[in-house]
Order: C-alpha cells, then structure tokens, then sequence
C-alpha cells in the first residue's frame, strides 16, 4: 500500500529550531517525529511511501534514505531548484506536491493515504480506511474532537449527519465555532482526486482543494475518530509532546536510556555526581553530558546529549537541546535553549549572542568562558544573580 509524508514546508511557527532542523526531523527525545509516522505507516501495511521535501530536504533525506532500515519503500520528491550551487527550496503547496508526484509518473494507482509530517499519531489507519471505501469516498478527512474552547488554535470542520463535509472554519472564536471537530491533517484519497489538482503550480488540500470539492459536492468525507494526536505546529506545540513523552501520556512513545534513579533516565556515559545534585524527574538527559555538582533539574525537563550544566544552575521544566554549555549558577525556568536561542513556552526567542548573554549560554565545543566581563557580572546582581549568574524565568 501506498502513502505520502508531507514534509517540504518552512516549519516557520516552530522557529529558532527549524532554521536549521526541518519540522519532520525535530527529535522527540532524540527521535524525529517524522519516525514515528514510518512506524505507524509500517504497521498498517503501508510500505512505500513518497516524501515531498524542500526546506533542509538534504537532513531528511540523509536520516531516511530509501527507508530499509525502516522495513519500508521510501522515495523524494524535491521542490525547488540549485542556483549557484545553492539548494533552493521552493514549496508546491500540499495537494501540488501531490501532482507533482502523480505527474512524473502514475504513483497512487489505489486508496492512498496522506499525513503532515509533524505530528505524533496513534490512529487506527485501517479502519479508517475500511470506512472511507464504505462511503464511496473520493477523499475522507480524519478528524478529532477536541474541546470547545481549543477550537480556536485549530481549523474547524463541519459535516452532516452522514458525514458529508458541509464546510470549513479556520480558527473560529469559541462563539462562533459550528463544530468541535478539527482538521489534523491526516488525508485519505482516491486516485480520481488527481483530476481536480492543476500540474504546476502551488495548491493546498485544505485552502484550495477541500473547497473546490465542497463547490462541486463531491463524495468528500470526515471521520472523527478518537486517538491520540499530539501536534508540533508551533514552539509550545513542541513543549507540550516532550512534556507529554516525558510524563507517560503518550502511548507509543517510550523515555530512551536507563532509569538511574526514580523519574530520572540517562544516555551512555553521563558524568553526574548523584549525591551532589538535585534532580527532581521526569527527567531525561543524553550521553555524554556532564552535570556538575549543585545543579538542580526539576522535571519535565530534557537535557540533550553533549551538553554540560555548570555548577549552581537550574534547570526547571525546560528543554536544553545538544552541545549546550549552561553558566554557573544560572536558572532557566519554562525555557528552551536551541543553539544561540533560549525561547520561552510561548515561543518568544532571545538570540544570547545578540543579547550579550552567550556568556552563560554557550556552545558545549567551545572553550567555556574564562572571566565573566565586569559588565555582565553587575547585570547578573541586579538581576538577583550571585555574580555569575542570569535569572530567566517567566512571570
């Protein structure tokens, strides 16, 4: 059987991590989230699957290859172009994405399945599917009840009572809202859909195509299904999956490494002082990092591997990516620290180099900090520090 993992798009919600991360590789604890998508793919008996990339195609394609480590097909389809010797993505859309596959050669000859590449799932596809073919659907799209006053982060979808897509609401208030099943971006199609997408040029499934079937009252569908479906759209998306893994609520996903202490896992060869620290779980942190005495780590928290956090500092519900260097004495409350970025759980970043504060937040490969500038010392007392240290914690 045959699916398609859309991938290609610029992951902008989900930024300082996609600069240099595309959204389908961004590791929920040390594993892409794309991954899982094989997985679940694989157990349903989908076992080739084309990928549409564009941004960062290279990072995806160099993880995945042909996808025999993963016990399936995979193939790429590259958006974009090389200029001066530069790889330049150039998105199609969703559906145009699809065309182009379908327009180089007559891939999806039977029921196919699409899903977005950032999200974590545990859906039943196989009776999904069943269902779909019962309706005599030409498209049928998943959808899942959330609660009425989530419905304004989400696109609303509204059908009838046989299920029959009736129209679509995107984000609409709480008042407003005519549905509380959401669209999440899982897609069931039929070959004949190809005949109402345009070759060559950028079009979407939900902001183009879903429409024009709507106009035309095609045999389109949702189904809403109750399943687990943790989307990465955005920063605090992204906070709450790992918060999520971290305190066991997301069944398919399990805390890697070994469990040291109660609540507390670790990679290989962690160097930690555990009579000398404080780490409150769930916590996870990576190989080869070192954790110097007086530190205190409240979770969920997740320290990724390579890093080393300086003696005295906190780390309290924050998610520390590889090969970061925290400062003596510094405490990080609800932050994600990403490279030279610390970003809050709202998704507001604060580039340290720019700030002046990659004297506390630093890359772990560097040499560490010799002397603490006199200027940066007397901003770090006013700031309630203990003359190395930095407070950053939300109100």
């Amino acid at each position: 059987m045959k699916a398609m993992i859309l991938a290609a798009g610029k992951g902008t919600r989900v930024r300082p991590i996609t600069y240099t991360i595309p959204k389908p590789m961004i590791p929920i604890l040390q594993k892409p989230v794309m991954e899982f998508l094989v997985e679940l793919l694989r157990q349903h008996g989908f076992d080739e699957i084309m990928v549409n990339v564009s941004h960062l195609a290279n990072e995806i394609e160099n993880y995945f290859r042909d996808g025999q480590r993963f016990g399936v097909q995979i193939g790429y389809s590259f958006e974009g172009k090389i200029a001066d010797g530069e790889l330049l993505g150039k998105a199609l859309g969703s559906a145009g994405g699809m065309k182009r596959i379908q327009d180089f050669c007559p891939f999806f000859d039977d029921t196919f399945v699409v899903l977005c590449g950032d999200a974590l799932i545990d859906l039943d596809i196989t009776a999904a599917i069943e269902w779909h073919r019962k309706k005599g659907a030409i498209s049928t799209v998943i959808l899942k009840p959330v609660p009425k006053e989530e419905v304004s982060s989400y696109g609303v979808v509204v059908t009838d009572d046989e299920g029959r897509i009736k129209a679509f609401q995107e984000k609409p208030s709480v008042e407003e809202a005519l549905s509380n099943n959401i669209n999440t971006g899982i897609y069931i199609f039929e070959p004949e859909i190809f005949d109402y997408i345009p070759s060559g040029q950028e079009y979407d499934i939900g902001g183009d195509l879903f429409p024009k079937l709507v106009e035309i009252g095609a045999p389109f569908y949702g189904l809403s299904m109750d399943f687990q479906w943790v989307d990465i759209g955005r920063v605090p998306d992204y906070w709450k999956a790992i918060r999520s893994v971290l305190l066991g609520d997301v069944k398919n996903v399990g805390i890697p490494g070994r469990e040291v202490i109660p609540g507390v896992y670790t990679g290989l060869n962690v160097v930690v002082n555990w009579d000398k620290v404080d780490i409150q779980g769930p916590v996870y942190i990576g190989s080869m990092t070192r954790i110097e005495d007086g530190v205190k780590i409240v979770g969920p928290s997740m320290i990724g591997p390579s890093c080393c956090i300086c003696s005295n500092a906190t780390v309290d519900n924050s998610v520390i990516f590889e090969y970061s260097r925290l400062g003596r004495g510094i405490r990080l409350v609800d932050k994600l620290v990403f490279g030279r970025y610390c970003v809050d759980r709202l998704g507001n970043a604060i580039d340290v180099q720019a700030a002046a504060l990659d004297w506390l937040i630093t890359d772990a490969r560097q040499d560490p900090p010799s002397k603490v500038p006199r200027e940066h010392q007397a901003i770090a007392e006013l700031l309630g520090g203990d003359g190395n240290a930095l407070v950053l914690e939300d109100d």
